[in-house]
């Protein structure tokens, strides 16, 4: 009863007399209980079947500790040193099945408020303490702290560049925590497994190691820390391996480019073993060499004197020879012309065969002469039959000139007038001359007025000759020329009503719609938006242009054969979707262009415009200049090389500072490249773009993007049309820089940025684009992004400097003075054409024969189409203009496909006037009036 009463009614002195001793011995309750309980069998020491764990707060969470004793009797929780309140316990009894002794199980619950209020060097703990009649049990002490990670690491991978297969050390410094963070390897956002991966090894201090840097390593990798309460993520280190670049093999020498005498031979090898990847060394050393070589001259045959003639024979006649020795045919020389053998009778008619051989009789030169006769005769009908045919055929052929509609941008077939020439009244119903400029009814936008024939404005220069806006252009009634964007043909519709009393009309109605007497070629296209446009043409002529691309095709009227049609197309050719044709150390300067359909029958050359960014203003030429085609089995193959012509030279290839006109008679696919000239190293016309976000946006990162382009209105459109689509403004207006063939890279940094509220995230000084992906233009478009971070969302002023330049080279600097708030409303804004198609008309009574009449005659003065080439600028290569029907003509055609944006012909009437052909220009001005 006693005992009872101790451990029930008296718990709390029992408790004290107990751990007050509990130093000295575990059973000291000997001074207050006796010796032994006759009344009770003996009971074991308690035994713990459950004994409280550590255990984290996380955030304000409490946390359960729990214990459970048998035999118990009573069962308590003693925290740092203090017994926890019996109300905060809970206490759970039952019986065990098997040895039938009390189990006692008790909860307790610590708040992290408990645990904050601990003062001193030591963590709180708690510890369960378990009573039976034998005596207490105290279990192991459980620790209950605080769970925290910190935010920042301690240290953090850094980015670097690396050759291949060299080993890579990323080190990681966890944040402190509790409990200590567990830390894993991300590489592009996938867990690194060494286990999986053994080129992987992940120290015991976090680090992460590559045993051997492969091309697939490079990425960003980013050090992750976790632990109960959360997850931390270090700055993404960008680990760029990188292969330094290797000379191929040499070639073999190229064919000495002289014919004869003197020349030079070529090899070439290219840095593609290895190629430099990921900003890699580029190979050291020149790519080509040159050696001087010398062909030996072809020498034609001669023939040596005559030999004696040899003794008379028995037939009459004697015998003399000659050699082609003198000289011989050598090196591929022709050979001598002519017999090498000389018979005559060497009697004078004193040997009787011979005089009976050599005189007929009567009859038979009888029946000769009247053989020869007749075949005479019916030659010289044939003749006469033939210039009959002739005679009506260009009859006929001029009354269709009348009626006939050509659709031709020739600028040169608008007729000068007089400046005191008055436009008719606008209320005559019935104009003298109805030819008419087409409707365009499709996509080729709205049609212009004849671009040479302009009113004399106050701000146009005297010196100009006016044109005119006489009723020779009045349009005809309800005349269409459909245009169609596809392989569709085109048609031409006449009303119905028109009688046979215009001449003009009937014949025009006679050709252009009798579908029996008209041949069609089509071509299935596979175009890009934007990037392409055709229309059908005919023995009119032409021009497609692809708007703001500086791509273009001229077709002058009489290229395309009289009664033929001809759905011609021109394409931009995408930079990922074709072989480009630069090769070596050669560098893409234009678009790659595509005309068609192939194969067609020219009568006369085309004109294709090609835009390009080689620098061209240096006194003494650095660029090797090759114009090239690109086969049906896709393989590129030189046309001709600039300065390097000859009779063989199927094109024409005329330079401007930023473009270059092509007169070709082959359609198909072409492209300009080039290559530095020895000693000095070429540049490349590049274009810098800045381009920021269009509209602000609720995080605290900012980008900036700055492209690297062909300084050609077909590079910009392609970036501007990228950055439509992602969202993206111009925010200063582009910079040009030249960019030198030396094989340093492109380096873009940023200054100046505020640190009180702006932070960059580039972890390197600067940015590169490495020398070749630009020099050789295969890929587009270049660019580099600077992101910043701002301090908070109410930032929004944002000034710096960005700065680009060719290492040892030229550079430029933007100077950022923008709200990002209001980038929107300060973006530049480009308007951009959509039209594609330019056509224009034909006055009836064109000058254009009469001019090429009066040049392409040679003159004794030397004033014909010769001076006219050379005051024009076209006289590089003469003998390609010699080898056509009419030298001026395609000099015209020439002439004004390099002036299709000018709206006069000052610089052709200049010329002509320096030339002394005034005859030429009072032509122009009398066949205007007609």
């Amino acid at each position: 009863v006693y005992s009872k009463t101790l451990l029930t009614g008296s718990f709390t002195h029992a408790l004290k007399v107990d751990w007050d001793n509990q130093d000295n011995s575990d059973y000291s309750e000997a001074e207050v209980l006796p010796d032994s309980f006759p009344s009770a069998p003996a009971e074991p020491l308690p035994e713990f079947l459950l004994e409280p764990e550590d255990a984290f707060i996380v955030k304000n969470r409490p946390v359960q500790l729990r214990c459970r004793a048998s035999p118990a009797t009573q069962i308590y929780f003693k925290c740092n040193g203090e017994w926890v309140n019996q109300n905060d316990h809970v206490t759970r009894e039952s019986l065990d099945q098997i040895t039938g002794l009390v189990v006692r199980e008790v909860d307790i619950s610590v708040s992290r408020t408990q645990v904050e209020e601990l003062f001193g060097l030591e963590d709180y703990w708690c510890q369960c303490v378990a009573w039976s009649s034998a005596g207490t049990t105290k279990s192991n002490r459980a620790y209950v702290r605080i769970a925290y990670l910190r935010k920042n690491f301690e240290q953090e991978p850094l980015g670097r560049e690396v050759r291949l297969e060299q080993e890579v050390l990323l080190q990681c410094r966890p944040p402190e925590g509790m409990p200590a963070a567990e830390v894993d390897w991300l590489k592009n956002e996938d867990v690194i497994d060494p286990s999986q991966d053994s080129n992987f090894l992940i120290t015991i201090d976090h680090d992460l190691i590559i045993k051997q840097a492969r091309l697939s390593d490079t990425a960003n990798y980013t050090c992750v820390a976790r632990n109960v309460v959360a997850k931390r993520r270090s700055s993404t280190a960008t680990l760029i391996v990188f292969v330094s670049g290797g000379w191929s093999s040499w070639t073999e020498w190229s064919e000495c480019n002289a014919q004869c005498g003197r020349g030079w031979q070529r090899r070439t090898r290219s840095c593609t073993n290895p190629a430099p990847l990921n900003g890699g060394a580029f190979c050291e050393g020149p790519p080509f060499q040159r050696v001087t070589c010398t062909t030996l001259c072809p020498v034609d045959g001669g023939w040596t004197e005559w030999a004696k003639w040899s003794a008379c024979g028995t037939e009459c006649t004697h015998w003399r020879s000659r050699e082609c020795q003198a000289p011989p045919p050598r090196n591929g020389g022709k050979h001598c012309s002519g017999s090498m053998m000389e018979s005559k009778n060497c009697t004078e008619g004193l040997c009787p065969v011979c005089l009976r051989l050599s005189s007929p009789p009567p009859y038979l030169l009888l029946s000769l002469l009247l053989f020869y006769a007749g075949l005479v005769g019916a030659l010289l009908l044939c003749v006469i039959l033939v210039l009959c045919v002739g005679v009506l055929a260009y009859r006929r052929r001029c009354r269709h000139l009348h009626g006939d509609i050509t659709d031709s941008s020739s600028a040169l077939t608008a007729a000068f007038h007089p400046g005191n020439y008055k436009p008719p009244r606008q209320d005559n119903p019935h104009p003298l001359h109805p030819s008419a400029p087409p409707d365009l009814t499709a996509t080729a936008g709205a049609f212009r007025t004849p671009l040479f024939s302009l009113q004399h404005g106050v701000n146009d220069s005297p010196h100009k000759i006016p044109m005119t806006t006489s009723p020779l252009l009045d349009p005809l009634p309800s005349l269409k020329i459909k245009v169609y964007n596809s392989s569709t043909l085109s048609s031409l519709e006449l009303p119905a009503d028109m009688g046979s009393g215009n001449g003009e009309i009937l014949s025009l109605k006679s050709v252009g719609t009798i579908g029996r007497e008209r041949e069609y070629h089509s071509h299935t296209l596979s175009r890009e938006p934007g990037l392409s446009t055709s229309a059908t043409l005919g023995n009119l002529g032409g021009r497609l242009t692809i708007p703001n691309t500086g791509v273009s095709l001229l077709v002058p009227p009489g290229t395309i054969p009289q009664g033929k049609f001809y759905e011609m197309y021109l394409i931009i050719n995408k930079w990922d979707k074709t072989t480009l044709p630069s090769e070596g150390s050669q560098t893409v300067l234009s678009p790659v262009v595509s005309c068609g359909p192939s194969g067609m029958l020219l009568n006369r050359p085309v004109v294709l415009t090609l835009p390009h960014c080689a620098q061209l203003d240096t006194p003494t030429p650095d660029w090797t200049l090759t114009l090239k085609s690109q086969t049906h089995q896709g393989a590129w193959e030189e046309v001709l090389t600039v300065g390097e012509e000859t009779l063989s030279s199927p094109c024409y290839l005329q330079l401007e500072e930023e473009c270059c006109h092509v007169l070709m008679e082959q359609l198909g696919t072409y492209g300009l490249v080039g290559q530095s000239c020895p000693p000095q190293p070429a540049c490349k016309r590049l274009q810098l773009a800045l381009f920021a976000p269009r509209a602000p946006c609720l995080s605290l990162d900012y980008s900036l993007r700055i492209y690297c382009i062909h300084d050609t209105p077909h590079a910009f459109k392609e970036v501007l049309d990228l950055e439509r689509s992602l969202g993206g403004v111009l925010l200063e207006d582009p910079k040009p820089l030249l960019f030198k063939d030396s094989y340093h890279n492109l380096r873009l940094s940023i200054h100046d940025i505020p640190h009180t509220h702006w932070r960059s995230k580039l972890l390197a000084k600067y940015q590169e684009i490495p020398f070749y992906h630009i020099w050789s233009g295969s890929q587009r478009p270049l660019h580099c992004t600077f992101s910043l971070e701002r301090g908070s969302l109410a930032v929004s002023q944002l000034t710096c400097k960005i700065c680009v330049r060719q290492v040892e080279g030229e550079g430029q600097i933007f100077q950022l003075h923008t709200d990002i708030q209001e980038v929107m409303m300060k973006a530049k804004v480009i308007c951009l054409s959509s039209s594609s198609l330019s056509i224009q008309t034909l006055p009836p009574h064109s000058p254009l024969p009469k001019i090429c009449a009066s040049l392409d005659a040679p003159s004794a003065r030397g004033c014909d189409w010769r001076l006219l080439a050379r005051s024009l600028g076209f006289d590089r290569y003469l003998n390609y203009f010699a080898t056509k029907p009419s030298p001026t003509g395609v000099l015209l055609d020439l002439w004004e496909a390099c002036h299709q944006g000018d709206a006069d012909l000052v610089s052709l009437a200049t010329a002509l006037e320096e030339m002394g052909k005034s005859e030429v220009l009072v032509v122009m001005t009398t066949d205007g009036e007609c």
